[in-house]
């Protein structure tokens, strides 16, 4: 098993809405668990109205699985309400791993 493809995404709350957001990346976590090819998943907090999402992944159809499943939709929902603006998705190459 080599995990070598991964996604950050960087999401930005609205003022007063950091807590908000971060209880919907704690409820995202059970969805990660259903999708089979995504190997790990972690849900971060920069400062306090910035939080992140780390996905990785053992292939090319488990990264866009991932990107066309629920977690991805479920942030649409909420978007409007929490998000200061539009997520920052970048998919990235892992180089190592330990």
């Amino acid at each position: 098993m080599t995990v070598d493809r991964g996604l950050l995404a960087l999401l930005e709350a609205k003022p007063g809405k950091g807590e908000e957001l971060a209880a919907f990346l704690v409820q995202g976590r059970a969805l990660a668990v259903e999708e089979t090819g995504t190997v790990t998943w972690y849900a971060f907090q920069l400062r306090q109205t910035t939080y992140g999402i780390f996905d990785s992944f053992n292939d090319e159809d488990a990264r866009q699985a991932h990107i066309n499943g629920q977690i991805p939709i479920a942030l649409g929902h909420i978007a409007a309400d929490l998000l200061a603006s539009e997520p920052n998705i970048r998919p990235v190459d892992i180089i190592a791993v330990k």
